[in-house]
């Protein structure tokens, strides 16, 4: 079955490259590595019949244990160039942080913090009192908190006030927010149960009105950040359950999703509520994300009355919740540039998605040609053309809206998968659009520095495998 040729450990062991690496790596983890790849192999011999010479075998293995302990000692994860034009790219990191956010968090996070500790009192402190002076002032709330992401904001929020007990919620609202992760799930593990008013295309206010009962704890909107029901519709203003809220003395609570300070029309986006509007419609509670629209780390926060943030800081479910020194810093300095005045300079979010036209057709020019001399020399080079595309907002916001932009198209007169899946591996790693026979760099979304950096990755990745 070809396993005669297999190399034994030692042998293994015993190999130049191996015997290098053992300089920079623990003896025991390089020895875990070369057994787990031997039995791999193995594995792959038995269920194939695949012969190998003993030469191949141990090249095999010897390349596969250094790529597993290059990941151990380097971490997996990279540097991605996004090209892709989708400016919150989740599976990307969503949220960029500028460079003087990333050194904030650098320079707090190479020594000890007075994360918990009140220095002029000399006693013990708060983490949650860092960030919310500047919450408050930038949205008006009487109070804040932040956690880990949004899902948990709204499970704090839900676990906090109605377990045990039920919230009322319209059926076209019950949104998946990524991952599967859906808002009927995160109700159950709050412990409130769920009642659902309405029908998927339309809901009116005595829907919820019939549905309050003496266990009702709170009336439930969530904004339908990441999809649009068009057509035979109805939906409750805010202010209308704001309205039926305080008459039945229940409270509301807003989960916005994608929650944006700044009204972003100006720049040709549709009107999305901001956070400060919900709060001057009247609901209790808003909750959103920090790596979203906001354009900051992950975080979920949330905002509204003293007494309701209070009873949440009391629950021990917090503490599982919390967020870092880390997070706080980033979100320390994102939001310093709201309150400077001008975040769409300073928040890379911001930044691309009000980018001018005239700005992303210069950068697509220069780029182009960038690429004309890096890779326009062979006897068959490839078509380089700027064009006009539609980028995207992602990350669960604007799930219709399409932001006019500029790109660099390549075409290279075959199919150009196999070039991506090297763009995909090179460091950085280059993310493209895929076209019919093509490549597409959207300017939007790349970063200072970067465009001078993509003709030398392409031609990378044409070398190898040409």
């Amino acid at each position: 079955m070809g396993l005669q040729n297999l190399p034994s450990v030692d042998e293994v062991l015993k190999d130049a490259r191996i015997r290098e690496i053992e300089r920079t790596c623990a003896r025991d983890l390089v020895v875990q590595a070369v057994r787990t790849e031997l039995g791999v192999l193995r594995t792959e011999i038995m269920n194939t019949g695949r012969e190998w010479s003993r030469e191949h075998a141990r090249d095999r293995v010897v390349m596969k244990a250094i790529r597993r302990l290059d990941t151990l000692q380097g971490g997996s994860l990279r540097r991605v160039i996004n090209a892709t034009g989708v400016v919150l790219h989740t599976n990307l990191g969503r949220a960029p942080l500028s460079p003087e956010t990333a050194n904030y968090i650098a320079r707090l996070a190479q020594g000890y913090t007075n994360l918990e500790m009140d220095l002029e009192a000399g006693k013990r402190g708060s983490r949650y009192q860092h960030l919310e002076s500047m919450l408050l002032s930038l949205t008006g709330a009487e109070a804040a908190l932040v956690v880990n992401n949004n899902a948990a904001a709204v499970m704090l929020v839900l676990n906090t006030l109605a377990k045990g007990r039920e919230v009322i919620v319209s059926r076209g609202q019950l949104v998946e927010i990524g991952g599967s992760f859906r808002i009927p799930e995160i109700m159950a593990l709050s412990g409130a149960r769920l009642i659902e008013v309405g029908t998927t295309n339309k809901t009116y206010l005595s829907d919820f009105e019939q549905a309050v009962s003496g266990d009702t704890a709170l009336l439930l909107a969530v904004h339908t950040s990441n999809y649009r029901i068009v057509g035979f519709t109805h939906e409750i203003a805010l202010h209308e359950l704001v309205s039926l809220g305080r008459r039945l003395e229940l409270p509301v609570v807003q989960d916005l999703g994608s929650g944006s300070l700044i009204d972003l029309s100006p720049w040709g986006l549709e009107a999305e509520p901001t956070v400060q509007e919900c709060l001057r419609s009247g609901v209790d509670l808003v909750t959103f994300s920090g790596d979203k629209l906001l354009g900051g780390p992950q975080a979920g926060i949330i905002v509204g009355k003293k007494h309701l943030i209070e009873a949440m800081k009391r629950n021990h479910l917090l503490r599982a919740l919390r967020v870092d020194k880390m997070t706080i810093a980033g979100l320390e300095a994102t939001l310093g540039g709201y309150i400077n005045g001008s975040p769409q300079d300073s928040i890379p979010v911001l930044r691309m998605l009000t980018r001018g036209r005239t700005e992303l057709k210069a950068l697509a020019d220069r780029l182009a040609e960038l690429i004309r001399d890096e890779v326009d020399n062979g006897s068959e080079p490839p078509k380089i053309k700027v064009m006009e595309i539609n980028d995207k907002v992602g990350g669960g916001a604007y799930p219709l809206q399409e932001l006019p932009g500029y790109g660099v198209e390549i075409e290279f007169g075959f199919d150009p998968g196999q070039l991506v899946h090297q763009l995909r591996i090179l460091e950085p790693a280059l993310l493209p659009r895929i076209k019919e026979g093509a490549i597409i760099i959207s300017v939007r979304t790349l970063q200072s520095g970067e465009a001078e950096l993509i003709p030398g990755l392409l031609r990378h990745g044409l070398e190898a495998f040409s």
